[in-house]
């Protein structure tokens, strides 16, 4: 059983370096005062780093890596030097039970083939997913799923990943049933690939799980708020996922462009800055932070490498939810009681 007051941090990940990765620990550490840590990297940097934060350094004992695992490393590469990086290192205690959890700002295919070969996946699980929280119109945000681990899936995969979405969201967004939609090319039944239509035809059936299938979305309504998970393959994933991103960054820069193009527009703006500063903050990416491999006998959080330390400190939070929530054990109750039903 992992020791669930620890998080393993892969101090060394991250396009930002050591001081935001210390600084987004830190944060979570003030939020959630009986947090503990395992800081994974270069003995000598952390310590200097930790000399900033006091209130951190009391909670958190320091793991030596000599390595580090670069952001174009190729997977096949970054196994081979799995014991020595401090990827590699962050993932093993978990697998050690010493963490309930890592945290890794790092390459996310080196990350994901390290934690697949040193946890395995889970009984009944063919292939890990990706997910991760996107903001909404609704009430909370959703769940989607796959964004990018797997770039083909067939419908055993597709129906794996709504259970195990379905059992991230009642754990992250705290919901008894969350409603479950395939993304899709268009909402009629014969709509979409083989592939997708007989996943929505499993999940129609499957009313003995706690997730409320909805049938197919399109991709112009997945902000809408109208689903709470959201299930497709890695490739329309990981496509949906950069689009949200680019355009939520297109609409701050019009937004400044706008404001900034006259003196009237400049004192509009100071006459709405308290509404363009809700907006700016419900699309901030470091707000709907951390990305999750679901599906493995561990939790495994991926920070993005280019996260602040608001991002760090989100991502570092919602690995240690998960591990109170013990939403390994709920992933594999799911999976085993619809397959008994199957």
């Amino acid at each position: 059983m992992p020791d669930q007051s620890w998080i393993a941090v892969d101090a060394m990940g991250g396009d930002e370096g050591l001081a935001v990765m210390l600084a987004g620990v830190a944060r979570a550490r003030r939020r959630h005062e009986g947090m503990r840590f395992l800081l994974v990297g270069d003995e000598a940097a952390i310590a200097a780093g930790l000399k900033a934060h006091p209130n951190l350094s009391q909670a958190s004992e320091i793991v030596h890596a000599a390595d580090q695992i670069g952001s174009s490393e190729k997977p096949s590469q970054a196994i081979r030097r799995a014991r020595t990086t401090s990827m590699g290192v962050a993932i093993d205690l978990v697998k050690q039970g010493r963490a309930g959890a890592a945290v890794s700002a790092g390459n996310t295919g080196a990350l994901m083939a390290m934690a697949k070969l040193a946890l395995r996946t889970l009984p009944g699980i063919d292939r890990p997913a990706l997910a991760a929280p996107l903001p909404t119109l609704g009430d909370n945000d959703v769940i989607m799923l796959d964004l990018g681990a797997n770039t083909e899936c067939d419908a055993r995969n597709l129906v794996q990943f709504a259970v195990m979405g379905a059992a991230y969201a009642r754990t992250i967004l705290d919901l008894d049933s969350p409603r479950v939609a395939l993304l899709n090319i268009g909402s009629e039944d014969q709509k979409g690939t083989d592939e997708i239509r007989d996943a929505a035809a499993i999940l129609r059936g499957a009313n003995h799980l706690p997730l409320t299938f909805t049938g197919f979305v399109e991709g112009d309504r997945l902000a809408r708020g109208h689903h709470d998970v959201i299930v497709c393959d890695g490739f329309a994933g990981n496509i949906a996922l950069k689009t949200a991103e680019g355009t939520a960054r297109f609409v701050g820069d019009l937004l400044k462009r706008a404001f900034r193009s006259s003196a009237r527009s400049k004192i509009g703006f100071l006459i709405s800055r308290p509404a363009t500063e809700l907006l700016r903050d419900h699309l901030d990416p470091n707000n709907h932070h951390g990305a999750v491999f679901l599906g493995l006998n561990g939790i495994i959080v991926k920070s993005h490498g280019g996260a602040n330390e608001l991002g760090v400190a989100t991502a570092i939070g919602n690995a240690a939810k998960m591990v109170r929530a013990d939403l390994t054990r709920r992933i594999a109750e799911d999976l085993g009681n619809f397959e008994k039903a199957a």
